[in-house]
């Protein structure tokens, strides 16, 4: 056999997000581009910030001496102290650049947590629905991944949460704005967490860490906020990246943060920075380090997203689909007419709209929207919906 057995069953059930993806190329092409309402990817169709590409072009005819070469493998000092000084401003932690370190996008820095923090068969817990790589980046490092259920709201669960930590629990593993259903996690609902790790931490003797996913931080409607897990809890990880809120996916840009309170906070902090190393990332690209340091805080769309979740989330529940309203990122996560999630996508690709079962996130009986697309997108699908939620006797 040519390649691992565990990469060729991982080839096997891949990604249902790039199958969907995938299989809208190909209606494309049939259909034309027009005619094809693909909702299956996160992939950002805004343009980062004018004050990003004034920079870059700043860079780029009055380079900086030496802006290209390597850096300490945390990333630039006055990166990490303005990603520091922005993260104080969320959370009152008191950070400084010796307790962030610049990774290869949020799926990079979780990795690179994993790798410090993980040994042969810990376990870290997730609630899903959650983003499903999440159990390969485990995987990566001899861990397991446990999971446990949401409430109705998909809120977390606590008694679900405190019936799985066990002596070989490392980590509790959250993402909020979640992937795929949009909910935020209330400061209540992550206190309410806090004290149930430390409680935990005592009876077992052993440290657990809670780790926060935030790429979709900047991405909150109707004035709702995310609170930060740094203001109240110890052993709490930050990793996250200007994947969504300045539309920068493709350059890979993140970071992790830790809490300074951790009694080894300069032990994590080496651990960490070593990880990235020996990972083979070696440091967070320079370019995009410069360009994001004078852009913490800055989100790109926030209005245009919002008035894009409001019209799919009027129309949708309008013509009979049931939901819970996103506070966050740029998901609607609605509950699927049959129990057969699978059945009922491959419905909707016949009329022209692509859409991620939800048992891709471990949340079978809904389906994830993404309407990280464009409004003429969003408008032309309207009709193909309705026709939709007709074929399976909705709003009747």
């Amino acid at each position: 056999m040519s390649i691992s057995v565990k990469i060729r069953q991982s080839l096997t059930g891949s990604s249902f997000i790039r199958k969907m993806f995938e299989e809208g190329d190909r209606l494309r092409k049939i259909y034309g581009a027009d005619k094809v309402y693909d909702f299956s990817i996160g992939n950002p169709d805004l343009e980062p910030p004018l004050a990003f590409r004034e920079k870059l072009l700043e860079l780029a005819t009055h380079p900086v001496p030496g802006m290209h070469r390597y850096m300490s493998n945390a990333g630039y000092p006055e990166t990490r102290q303005a990603v520091a000084d922005y993260l104080n401003s969320r959370s009152g932690a008191n950070l400084n650049a010796n307790h962030v370190v610049m990774t290869v996008g949020a799926g990079g820095g979780l990795n690179v947590i994993f790798k410090a923090l993980l040994d042969p068969d810990d376990e870290v817990i997730v609630a899903a629905p959650y983003f499903v790589e999440y159990g390969t980046y485990v995987d990566n490092f001899q861990g397991k991944l446990v999971v446990v259920k949401t409430a109705p709201d998909f809120q977390l669960d606590r008694t679900a949460i405190a019936a799985a930590i066990n002596s070989h629990t490392k980590a509790i593993l959250i993402n909020s704005p979640n992937n795929p259903t949009g909910i935020i996690y209330s400061e209540a609902v992550l206190r309410e967490l806090a004290q149930l790790i430390q409680q935990k931490e005592r009876e077992l003797e052993k440290t657990i860490y809670l780790i926060s996913d935030e790429p979709y931080a900047g991405l909150v409607y109707d004035g709702a906020k995310v609170p930060s897990i740094l203001r109240f809890f110890e052993h709490g990880i930050v990793a996250t990246s200007h994947s969504k809120d300045l539309a920068l996916p493709g350059e890979r840009i993140g970071y992790i943060a830790i809490n300074p309170k951790n009694p080894e906070a300069e032990l994590l902090f080496n651990a960490l920075v070593y990880a990235n190393r020996v990972l083979g990332f070696v440091n967070a690209p320079a370019l995009m380090q410069h360009l994001i340091t004078g852009l913490q805080g800055q989100v790109v769309g926030l209005e245009i997203y919002q008035k894009r979740r409001d019209i799919l989330y009027h129309h949708l529940t309008e013509i009979g689909f049931k939901m819970v309203k996103p506070q966050g990122a740029f998901y609607l996560f609605p509950q699927s007419p049959i129990p057969d999630d699978i059945a009922f996508t491959q419905a909707a690709a016949k009329h022209n709209i692509l859409v991620v079962p939800g048992t891709g996130f471990y949340g079978p009986g809904h389906f994830r929207i993404s309407y990280s697309v464009s409004d003429t997108i969003i408008q032309n699908s309207l009709p193909a919906f309705t026709a939709l939620a007709k074929e399976f006797g909705l709003g009747k």
